[in-house]
């Protein structure tokens, strides 16, 4: 990069100011629609990993929990009846649990491309630093 020009006319100066800029937005445009795909693949990604992972689970959680039915009215003496809502009622808190938590993990403000307005935000600090920088050069001169 060459050295700054402190000679440079001001619509010069204000010219590259303006094409700096259409290319700086231009830049971060493309960098936010990168990010937010990233972001929307990813989340795809893994909701086609739970709903394969849940097809292969129902049906062995169906056997397991009559299973423990079995076991808890065999063991305990208690009535089937009595077995299958201890049990159902135990997997019903914890399918409740597991629903929320991975409903808190789906909310919308895992799209936003959080580096892109980190970038975007310190290329605005830089862009006001240079131009108080060419403002205190134009003024000395």
């Amino acid at each position: 990069m060459a050295a700054p020009n402190p000679q440079r006319p001001v619509p010069e100066i204000i010219s590259d100011l303006f094409a700096q800029l259409a290319t700086l937005l231009r830049k971060e445009t493309q960098l936010a629609r990168a990010e937010v795909s990233d972001n929307v693949a990813g989340i795809g990604r893994g909701l086609g990993l739970i709903i394969g992972g849940a097809v292969l689970l129902i049906p062995a959680l169906v056997i397991l929990l009559q299973a423990g039915v079995a076991a808890l009215a065999q063991g305990s003496g208690l009535a089937p009846y009595w077995s299958a809502l201890i049990i159902g009622g135990g997997v019903l808190i914890l399918g409740i649990i597991l629903l929320l938590i991975g409903a808190s993990r789906l909310k919308i403000e895992n799209l936003v491309p959080n580096r892109t307005v980190h970038q975007l935000r310190q290329d605005a600090s830089v862009a006001k630093q240079q131009v108080s920088q060419d403002d205190e050069l134009h003024r000395a001169a």
